[in-house]
């Protein structure tokens, strides 16, 4: 009896990784093999990304806020600290929004918690 090889199945899941690998440099997007490996390594590439993505804005929010907060004569610390105290509860997402986009409301927010 001869060997079945499942020829159908074999061809989709090389294609499904060269597919993934499309875009690649030399023989990462062509050889099997080769983009096997280099799209294992993306994908925990891209899993890492998503955690760090999300420190990184947290990080540029807080520089922003800093910058905002230090023209009004007070520091980043300071101001959190007030806030918490007056229970006024903005994220920093927002927070940096406001500092970027409209300083005037920003300017008011501080003068309310000095």
């Amino acid at each position: 009896m001869p060997r079945s090889v499942n020829a159908v199945a074999s061809r989709a899941r090389r294609k499904r990784i060269l597919k993934q690998a499309k875009g690649f440099y030399g023989k990462r997007k062509n050889v099997y093999t080769v983009a096997k490996n280099i799209v294992e390594k993306g994908m925990t590439y891209s899993y890492v990304g998503r955690k760090l993505k999300k420190r990184e804005y947290r990080q540029l929010w807080i520089a922003r806020i800093n910058a905002a907060v230090r023209a009004e004569g007070i520091t980043y610390s300071q101001f959190i600290n007030k806030l918490n105290t007056k229970g006024i509860e903005l994220n920093r997402k927002v927070l940096a929004d406001l500092a970027m986009n409209e300083p005037a409301s920003f300017k008011a927010l501080v003068d309310s918690v000095k």
